[in-house]
């Protein structure tokens, strides 16, 4: 009887912290705009020569519209999505140690793309970097 007690008090204690995790999770979410909303995303190329793009959508992360308008390219990683190209140009980490370094509203970005949310006006950065 101790024995199915102690398990019933783990399983209860592991619930309960699965349930606080998730309810810390949905409120530090960082909100999006709903609707329309119109973004810039300048794009800093490893010779140093940049190119900006403005897209209007409904996206609510950035990810969703790097990829839905070709301008970006990467794999699913552990950690959400991997960018390895970026207007026709790669950054191989794994060759030279390059990686795409993405900026929002010119602070370096605390999240990934595809975890990044859109706000109307948002300017945002993916710079070639060494």
């Amino acid at each position: 009887m101790k024995k199915n007690t102690k398990i019933l008090i783990a399983g209860l204690a592991v619930l309960a912290v699965a349930a606080l995790m998730a309810g810390i999770w949905f409120t530090t979410r960082p909100e999006t705009d709903k609707g329309v909303k119109e973004i810039t995303v300048e794009v800093v190329h490893g010779d140093g020569t940049t190119k900006s793009f403005t897209y209007r959508t409904e996206a609510e992360y950035l990810g969703e519209v790097l990829l839905a308008e070709g301008l970006a390219e990467g794999e699913q990683g552990e950690y959400g999505l991997y960018i390895v190209t970026v207007d026709g140009e790669d950054a191989v980490y794994e060759e030279d140690g390059a990686y795409w370094a993405l900026y929002q509203n010119g602070e370096y970005a605390v999240s990934g793309a595809d975890t990044t949310p859109i706000q109307d006006g948002d300017v945002f950065q993916l710079a070639y970097t060494k």
